[in-house]
């Protein structure tokens, strides 16, 4: 029986989400020395998005927004200790609810295997740890948080491999034979499929070759350090307290050794991402395919001396998207504003199906052949690890305001100031700009009542578990461990 036509109705979809991944570290994106040869020919033949943001730039709150594909204050998943169960339907249920084949392969950050979170099956699913996750984190109060002992990043940093980036090997074999199984298979029904894999994110280990393609001379300095007599804002400052990557780098090498690790880690990401889309073409399935790339969040790489995501800076908060498939113009870019709940939407619609009422994302598709709408507002929030309040992004048009509950706002011109290098909130000429952004944020939510719902919320969950103490020993310390790989014999 031969392949169905784009004609006879929805095309399969491949949805494949990267961990970490910096907006602008790729290639087609701009970056000057990025090497994703692979990502840039999807974009080559597909629409990227230009202006795609994560829910919250921290793992597991943004995954339980793009299940479900609600924002983070309805969700009430706020940390990483409040992982997606299922109990708020999202795409995933509504595909199974069309009778479309879903099936996973690869990181979810879910809570455990049992939960009907949208999929018919989950192969090689990576969950929170011990289905609880980091529940030390949920304790945000200055005074009684304690950082964790390990190094974020990882204890080694450098060429090698890590439990990570096997574990990513083992996620495209996976999907290479499930591919294989696809195309050679009597099935005829669309399918969809997401794909999770793990890079760029810490540990900052990578295979030697890819390491190699970033000599440490010739990596640039980073913007705004302090070193420099820049002073983070007074929110970021308690925040990275918490953990303060920058501070662990044991000299100035090994800091570059990180930023190495972390641009080869993109492009050994990249080369999965070709592996799988090779594959496609092999199994004659590339005709009938559609192909969303995103990730959950960014990565600061050393910008304001920070390290990791949990802020809601360009760097963090900002994803990579690109949409490949009949109903996108090749080569395209779309500038406007969108999120990961803008995915969730449009991976329902793509087979006619809808998610449950009340989820504000829309159908990239729509977004990306109608004229551009500049002004449509994104929102992001964090109220997870290291942060003593609430802090919400808000993006209209060329302006981004950062609200953080208790302290200054921030306020940038993302037309003039792409790099966030002056925060106008202080400058009377943009008193009106400002109050216009907070006006906007208000309507959509209140950020002192979502603060305190969060605050609220998280101390339930630590009493649950029997208190501060008992928390603190709960979950690891610093990336979640893959699920265990066989072994050959």
């Amino acid at each position: 029986m031969s392949a169905p036509s784009p004609k006879d109705g929805p095309q399969n979809l491949l949805v494949i989400m990267s961990d970490e991944h910096q907006a602008r570290a790729m290639g087609c994106a701009g970056h000057p020395f990025v090497q994703t040869p692979n990502l840039d020919a999807l974009a080559a033949s597909g629409t990227r998005f230009t202006k795609a943001y994560t829910p919250s730039p921290i793992c597991v709150p943004a995954r339980a927004a793009f299940a479900s594909g609600l924002p983070v204050h309805q969700t009430r998943l706020w940390d990483n200790a409040m992982p997606y169960t299922g109990e708020q339907p999202g795409w995933g249920h509504a595909l199974q609810d069309a009778g479309v084949p879903v099936e996973s392969i690869g990181k979810l950050h879910y809570r455990n295997q049992e939960d009907p979170v949208g999929f018919d099956v989950e192969h090689l699913p990576m969950m929170v740890y011990e289905g609880v996750g980091m529940v030390w984190a949920s304790i945000r109060n200055e005074e009684e948080r304690i950082s964790p002992g390990a190094r974020m990043l990882g204890e080694h940093i450098g060429p090698g491999t890590s439990a990570y980036t096997d574990y990513d090997q083992a996620v495209v074999e996976r999907c290479l034979a499930w591919l294989d199984e696809r195309g050679s298979g009597n099935d005829r029904r669309p399918w969809c499929l997401y794909v999770g894999l793990v890079a760029p994110h810490f540990p900052l280990v990578v295979p030697q070759q890819y390491y190699d393609l970033y000599p440490l001379e010739s990596l640039p300095d980073v913007k705004l350090h302090p070193s420099t007599g820049y002073q983070r804002h007074p929110w970021v400052e308690k925040q990275n307290a918490f953990l303060d990557s920058e501070a662990r780098f044991q000299d100035a090498e090994e800091r570059l050794r990180a930023m190495a690790s972390y641009y080869g880690l993109c492009t050994w990401l990249d080369h999965n991402v070709g592996r799988i889309l090779g594959q496609l073409e092999s199994c004659g399935l590339a005709e009938t395919t559609s192909v969303i790339y995103t990730s959950d969040h960014g990565d600061n790489l050393g910008a304001r001396g920070l390290w990791g995501k949990s802020n809601l800076y360009e760097e963090s908060v900002a994803v990579p998207l690109i949409a490949c498939g009949p109903r996108f113009a090749p080569g395209d870019v779309c500038e406007t504003p969108v999120s990961l709940l803008d995915v969730s939407a449009t991976i329902a619609q793509h087979f006619g199906a809808r998610l449950a009422d009340g989820r504000p994302g829309q159908d990239l598709v729509r977004l990306a052949q109608t004229p551009a709408e500049p002004e449509r507002i994104v929102l992001s929030q964090y109220h997870a690890a290291g942060a003593v309040s609430g802090a919400f992004m808000l993006r209209k048009g060329r302006w981004k305001l950062i609200y953080y509950v208790g302290f200054k706002p921030e306020l940038f011109d993302l037309d003039k100031d792409p790099e966030e290098l002056r925060n106008l909130a202080n400058d009377p000429a943009y008193e009106q700009e400002l109050a216009a952004l907070i006006a906007e944020l208000r309507a959509m939510l209140d950020p002192e009542a979502t603060d305190a719902q969060a605050h609220s919320d998280q101390a339930a969950m630590v009493a649950r578990y029997g208190g501060r103490e008992a928390a603190l020993k709960l979950g690891a310390p610093g990336a979640s461990p893959p699920p265990k790989l066989a072994k050959s014999a």
